[in-house]
């Protein structure tokens, strides 16, 4: 019996497996992948270094002497911009390799846009697949749903303050 990889007609650098080894190895897109200490690190390190552009426009609008707690709310919500928008491009990095994976029928172009293609996986590669879904990239945009739940809730906890400051 052949493997499906030597039947399959889709590009190496096309094949959903392939693109989910690849974001895998990724540097960035490894973040994901690894342990809580260091998935929180580098999130606390963009949290921080937002603080050196917030914290000069923030002392400006709201100077220090007058308005300390005016200054620590918008520089906590401004400095939740640059984490926001590294986890943004990580979960839609993922969430296009988890769907490629999860679909039946791959969309794939031989030589250049003007030539697509599609081929329909076989049940053992979808099965494949599917698993590599639902227990390897299911629980990384389960850890992204939670951190995104946890920068709304500092967000709308900071505008709340705000309404009482």
């Amino acid at each position: 019996m052949k493997s499906s990889s030597l039947v399959c007609p889709v590009p190496a650098e096309q094949q959903p497996i392939n693109e989910f080894q690849e974001l895998s190895e990724s540097w960035f897109f490894r973040w994901g992948t690894v342990g809580l200490r260091g998935y929180i690190q580098p999130i606390l390190v963009l949290w921080s270094l937002s603080w050196i552009v917030v914290g000069p426009v923030a002392a400006v609008s709201f100077p220090l002497s007058k308005a300390l707690p005016q200054f620590l709310v918008s520089s906590v919500m401004g400095a939740c911009v640059l984490p926001m928008l590294a986890l943004l491009r990580l979960t839609l990095g993922w969430l296009y390799v988890r769907d490629r994976l999860k679909q039946e029928t791959i969309f794939y172009e031989e030589s250049g846009w003007y030539d697509g293609q599609t081929w329909t996986k076989p049940g053992e590669v979808l099965q494949r697949d599917r698993l590599i879904v639902t227990y390897q990239i299911q629980p990384i945009l389960r850890r992204l749903l939670r951190t995104y739940g946890i920068f709304g809730g500092l967000l709308i906890s900071s505008l709340l303050l705000w309404q009482f400051l």
